[in-house]
C-alpha cells in the first residue's frame, strides 16, 4: 500500500495541527511564576499531561473546557497550590487562542485535493470551531469527544471514526490516521488495525511534553517531522507503507 492508495485521512487536531503545547504553556508558565514555582515549561507540560489524561478518564462526558479547568486544579493540588476560579477559567477558555502550526493550513489544503479529511479530536464542538477557523479548511467529517461521550485513547472514539468514514463511502482499509500523540492516537488506532502516520512534532526534544508516554511499544506505519513533509510525501510516487521519512 502507498500513501496515495488511501481515500481518507483522519487527524488528531491538538499537537498535530494546532500547537497545544504552546497554548497550554502560555497559561501555565505565567501561573507557575506567579506562585514562585521553579518548574520549567517542559516540566509543567509533562505534569499537566498526567492530570488531563486522568481527568478525561474520570469524567468522559465532561466538555473539554471543564476538563481543562479540572486538570489545572488537579495539577495545582499535586504542587500544593489552590487554583483559583479565575486561574482555572484562564486555561479553560484558552483553546481559541492556541496557534496553528505554520505548515498546517497549507498542508491540509493540499491534502484536501486528493483525500477526504476527517477530524477525531479530544475537544468539544465550540473549541474545535475556533481552531478550524485557524486551519482554514473544510473537513468532510468532524468527530469530537463531545459527540462520542469519551476521550481518546478510548477505543470507542476509533469505532465511531471507522463507522463515520464508512458512511462517507470510503472502503475498508483506505483510511490513514494521522496524529502526534502515541498515547492518545497510535496505541488505540494500531490496536484496532488502522494504519497510522506519526507527525513527530517534538523531534529530538527530550520527554513527552503535553502527552503522556504511550505505556506500550507502538510502531506507526509512517513517521514525518511535520505536516508539510507528510503532504509532500503524499504527492510523491515512491511512498511505500513500510517506510518512514525523516
Amino acid at each position: 500500500m502507498r500513501l496515495t492508495d488511501a481515500e481518507a485521512l483522519s487527524f488528531d487536531c491538538y499537537g498535530t495541527l494546532i500547537d497545544w503545547e504552546a497554548g497550554i504553556a502560555a497559561v501555565l508558565v505565567p501561573w507557575a511564576r506567579a506562585h514562585r514555582l521553579t518548574l520549567s515549561a517542559e516540566e509543567l507540560l509533562e505534569r499537566y499531561a498526567v492530570a488531563e489524561a486522568r481527568q478525561e478518564e474520570l469524567t468522559p462526558r465532561a466538555l473539554y473546557p471543564d476538563i481543562l479547568d479540572a486538570a489545572m486544579r488537579r495539577l495545582g493540588a499535586t504542587l500544593g497550590i489552590d487554583v483559583s476560579a479565575e486561574e482555572g477559567e484562564r486555561l479553560a477558555g484558552s483553546v481559541a487562542a492556541w496557534p496553528a502550526f505554520a505548515d498546517s493550513p497549507r498542508a491540509l489544503a493540499r491534502l484536501a485535493t486528493r483525500y477526504k479529511l476527517v477530524i477525531l479530536s479530544n475537544v468539544d464542538r465550540t473549541s474545535f470551531a475556533a481552531s478550524n477557523a485557524r486551519l482554514g479548511v473544510r473537513f468532510d467529517a468532524i468527530i469530537t469527544a463531545q459527540d462520542v461521550g469519551s476521550y481518546k485513547p478510548s477505543p470507542r472514539n476509533f469505532d465511531v471514526l471507522v463507522d463515520t468514514v464508512r458512511a462517507l463511502g470510503v472502503a475498508d482499509g483506505r483510511l490513514l490516521h494521522v496524529a502526534q500523540s502515541l498515547f492518545h492516537d497510535h496505541v488505540p488506532a494500531r490496536t484496532l488495525g488502522l494504519p497510522t502516520v506519526w507527525i513527530d512534532r517534538r523531534g529530538e526534544r527530550a520527554g513527552w511534553g503535553a502527552t503522556p508516554p504511550p505505556g506500550i511499544a507502538v510502531e506507526p506505519d509512517f513517521t514525518f517531522p511535520s505536516m508539510a513533509a507528510f503532504a509532500a510525501a503524499c504527492f510523491a510516487t515512491d511512498n511505500l507503507l513500510d517506510t518512514s521519512s525523516d
